[in-house]
């Protein structure tokens, strides 16, 4: 819950630069994604050049006669609450309590009465930097801090602790030493505690997605995915209720072109939100097994699939720089490519690949896709195809999964760019036959790519082979309905092996084949013109069958 003031009128006390008091007091609501907050102002007063964003403040406490408010005590006045509500709500378990904690000659102000404060931990370096922050202030406020492990399975860093120091960088070390991870608090609640009396302040609701700065809420298509705890706990059931599915469960085995019914549980975003406990679905897991004669075995086993999910979380945890090439230490320095056009033609889908591009469709659509087509579209882009940096997949992915998650994400494209854990960079997933083995009708391709819904299955996975007469016919002219390969898998996938096995023997050799490229700098803005120009032998388009 979020305590702020009352709402009121915008009040005359923006300053600008120049140090002349802005008469402007209109409040704007953009419909911008990524606009200012709600409530937030913006100047359009005729100071030109001095406007600011600021956020509305709540109420001041009552000053000395003669003193001066520092900087400090400004930002902090989101703690304090009118000295009325103080006075009205004295015996309140919840008001706020008077305190001086400055001589005389400073302002009196009126704190939350606070004693302990509860938040779950977090590995992200983000969240370890933010929490480190709150955890000093409450220290030092005499605030007691409680702050469990429960978004995994073990505590990455006791797992850390007990490998010496080091996090475990392989799955049969991780799982070693890890063993059983502990039972699941099982009580249940069937509403959470009164909150109490919050003296004057306003309790805020969720905000709606207009008031985030969304505008236009229309959508091509809607996600076939509910949030929720309620629905978690729902599809976790009807998963485990076929026992047999479970038992039998192998991950290399599943079908990554089903999406009218996903051939794994799709509970990865639930996990991720915090709506499902891991522990629980584990021990979940495990009913089921013992209520069957056999059933398969980390790693690839449904049980195994949550080892995996720990297992990037404690190596993530444990490495610096996990999240780039540069100042890895178990990252491969690979000298990867910069080609905006081929990136953006791939981000789209418009590759002109109908595996590759359904597949990054699905993810635009609905935030998800099975995992191996995840492999596929990360080989394709990386060491298989395009030869470009697998920070900037990271980046794409990060932020279109609903399932996205910092360990996870960043694991997995260490993992298939062939640049940490997994190094046979000669095993590349065809973006032809890959799919086709699944989905020989190419269902999936006519589903998320409707373009192509008339073309024959003979040229559904390679739709430039077909004769013109036959696009014709289908109403998709390759080239100007739907694009021209980027790229000719054969010699581009050639050229990657050779540039793979180029920079693993140069890491072998203690050098340096990135030759000062830093890892940021994938992420320039593809209008700067800093352009690697590409190969002849990756640019060359794929033949016409004869």
């Amino acid at each position: 819950w979020t305590l702020q003031p009352p709402r009121r009128r915008p009040r005359r006390r923006r300053w600008s630069g120049s140090g002349r008091a802005c008469a402007c007091t209109t409040t704007r609501r953009s419909t911008r994604p990524g606009a200012a907050p709600r409530g937030s102002t913006r100047c359009s007063c005729s100071t030109r050049g001095t406007s600011a964003r600021t956020r509305p403040r709540p109420p001041r406490a009552p000053r000395a006669p003669g003193s001066r408010a520092s900087a400090s005590s400004s930002r902090a006045s989101a703690t304090w609450t009118p000295a009325s509500a103080a006075s009205a709500h004295a015996s309140s378990s919840c008001a706020p309590a008077t305190t001086s904690r400055t001589p005389s000659a400073q302002p009196s102000r009126t704190y939350w009465n606070i004693g302990k404060l509860c938040f779950e931990s977090d590995t992200e370096p983000y969240a370890l930097a933010r929490d480190k922050r709150v955890t000093d202030f409450a220290a030092a406020s005499g605030i007691e801090v409680f702050s469990p492990v429960s978004h995994t399975l073990f505590d990455p860093a006791e797992i850390i602790e007990k490998n010496g120091g080091r996090p475990p960088l392989t799955y049969q070390s991780f799982v070693a030493t890890a063993g059983e991870p502990p039972k699941p608090v099982m009580e249940k609640y069937s509403e959470l505690p009164p909150i109490g009396d919050t003296g004057g302040y306003e309790l805020l609701p969720v905000p709606k997605l207009e008031e985030l700065g969304y505008g236009d809420l229309s959508q091509e298509y809607i996600p076939p995915f509910r949030g929720g705890e309620t629905e978690a706990l729902k599809r976790m059931r009807e998963s485990l209720q076929d026992k047999e599915w479970v038992a039998k469960f192998e991950k290399p085995k599943g079908d990554p072109s089903a999406f009218l019914k996903p051939a794994t549980t799709v509970l990865s975003p639930y996990l991720k939100f915090g709506c499902l406990s891991a522990r629980y679905f584990y021990h979940c897991i495990q009913d089921v097994y013992r209520s069957t004669k056999t059933h398969t075995k980390p790693p690839v086993s449904l049980a195994g699939q949550l080892l995996w999910r720990d297992f990037f979380y404690t190596v993530s945890f444990g490495t610096p720089n996990f999240h780039q090439m540069e100042g890895n230490k178990i990252c491969k320095q690979i000298p990867w490519r910069e080609n905006g056009e081929l990136f953006v033609a791939w981000r789209d889908g418009r590759t002109g690949y109908p595996w590759i591009d359904a597949i990054m469709i699905q993810l635009r659509k609905w935030g998800w896709m099975h995992h191996l087509a995840r492999h596929s579209v990360a080989c394709f882009l990386t060491r298989g195809d395009l030869y470009i940096h697998w920070e900037q997949g990271r980046d794409v992915f990060e932020r279109l999964l609903i399932d996205s998650d910092w360990a996870i994400n960043n694991g997995n494209w260490l993992w298939l760019s062939c640049s940490s854990f997994f190094y046979q960079y000669h095993r590349i997933y065809s973006p032809i036959s890959f799919g086709k083995k699944y989905d020989p009708n190419g269902d999936y391709i006519r589903h998320f790519i409707p373009v192509l819904k008339d073309m024959p299955k003979e040229y559904i996975y390679e739709p430039w082979t077909a004769p013109l007469s036959v696009q014709e016919k289908a109403r998709c002219i390759v080239g100007k309905d739907y694009p021209k390969p980027v790229v000719d898998h054969e010699a581009a996938s050639k050229e990657c092996r050779k540039r793979m096995e180029e920079a693993y023997a140069s890491n072998r050799l203690g050098g340096n084949p990135v030759k000062g490229n830093s890892s940021n700098s994938s992420r320039r803005k593809f209008s700067d013109g800093g352009q690697d120009v590409p190969d002849s032998s990756m640019s060359k388009q794929p033949r016409k069958r004869s």
